[in-house]
Formats: C-alpha cells, sequence, structure tokens
C-alpha cells in the first residue's frame, strides 16, 4: 500500500518547480543578469577599460569643473570647461549690491522715494543689523519678523499676501513704516543707534 503524500511534501515540490522555473525564465530573457554585478563581469570582446579597442569614455575631475573626452571609431570629442560666470555686483552709494537681490531692489525703492544715497546706506545699516536682509529672519524672543522686523510680522499682510516669503513686499512695507515714523532710513537709522530698535 502506498503512503499518500503530506501537504507539506506538495508545496515543497511546488515551490521547487516554481524556482526552477523562475531562473531557467530569467536566464532566457536576461542572460546577463547577475553577470553584472560581479567585478569578473565583461561584453564578449571588450577588455576590461576598452570597446571595439578605443577608450570606451573617460572622465577627468579637476576642482569642481568635470571635463569630458569620449573616443570613438578614432574620432575624439573632448567638452571644452564651460567659462566662469562672472557675479556682476554693483556699487549703490558705496555699498555692493548683487543685481537681483533684496538689497538692490531697496535701491531702487528708495530712488523712487526720492532719496539719495546717503538714505541707502543708512537702510542698509539698519537692516544689517535687524535681520541681515533675511526674508526669513524671525525673532522668537519678540515675534519680530522678515528684513524690517515687523512686530508682529503679519502687519506687512497690508503690502501684499506674500509677506513672509516676499523681499520686495516686506521692503515696501518697512520703507513705509520708516517713511511715516522716522521720516527717512537715516532718522530710523539714529533712533536705533540711540535705543538699540527703531
Amino acid at each position: 500500500m502506498q503512503r499518500p503524500k503530506s501537504r507539506g511534501h506538495v508545496a515543497l515540490s511546488f515551490f521547487a518547480f516554481s524556482a526552477a522555473a523562475a531562473f531557467v525564465l530569467v536566464t532566457v530573457v536576461d542572460p546577463y543578469s547577475g553577470a553584472t554585478a560581479s567585478p569578473y563581469f565583461q561584453v564578449a570582446g571588450a577588455t576590461s577599460d576598452r570597446y571595439d579597442g578605443e577608450a570606451a569614455q573617460s572622465l577627468s575631475v579637476a576642482s569642481t569643473v568635470v571635463s569630458n573626452t569620449v573616443t570613438i571609431d578614432g574620432y575624439t570629442v573632448v567638452e571644452p570647461e564651460p567659462e566662469p560666470v562672472p557675479v556682476i555686483v554693483a556699487s549703490v552709494g558705496g555699498v555692493s549690491v548683487a543685481p537681483g537681490s533684496a538689497q538692490a531692489y531697496a535701491a531702487g525703492a528708495v530712488a523712487a522715494r526720492g532719496w539719495g544715497t546717503d538714505q541707502f546706506n543708512c537702510l542698509v545699516s539698519l537692516w544689517n543689523k535687524e535681520s541681515g536682509w533675511r526674508v526669513n529672519a524671525a525673532n522668537s524672543s519678540s515675534g519680530a519678523y522678515g528684513i524690517p522686523q515687523s512686530l508682529p510680522g503679519s502687519k506687512m499682510a497690508s503690502a501684499g499676501s506674500d509677506w513672509q516669503t516676499n523681499a520686495g513686499t516686506q521692503i515696501e512695507w518697512g520703507l513705509g513704516y520708516i517713511s511715516g515714523r522716522y521720516g527717512t532710513p537715516c532718522g530710523a537709522w539714529g533712533h536705533s543707534v540711540d535705543v538699540g530698535w527703531y
């Protein structure tokens, strides 16, 4: 009398058959699978650093500039190093400002109000002290926020809904505040020097 097979034996046989079939299928579909991770893998007819007798590709890194040289079919292509991009810095009243910066925007806004470079210089000193010209500068003890250190920061919403992230909105609000309270940036700077705030 033949003994019936147990469930475990049937499951093990099915698993073994499935694993063998999967291995054969993978080998047929992609004969290089698993071999590419090996340091000994090579494409037929190629040496470890050459393809069709020519250098496949070389990459030279010097400092932070990357140079790429490729040789194929006897032709060599060398990508030139990119030209350095000059950083243009303008000077407003003796203060160097980068185009597109918050200070450059402020220089235009100060001039639009009819104030001279002396007022711009006072504004730079004032907001260097207050926020370092950072749009997200926050004073955790007082709640002052932004480039002009508005207290509370939400006051700047009167200049625009983007008051938390837009330097232009903060600068426009700050210049309006300075004009209404101190007359000029130099008036605000003088007050800040005397009492420590404006």
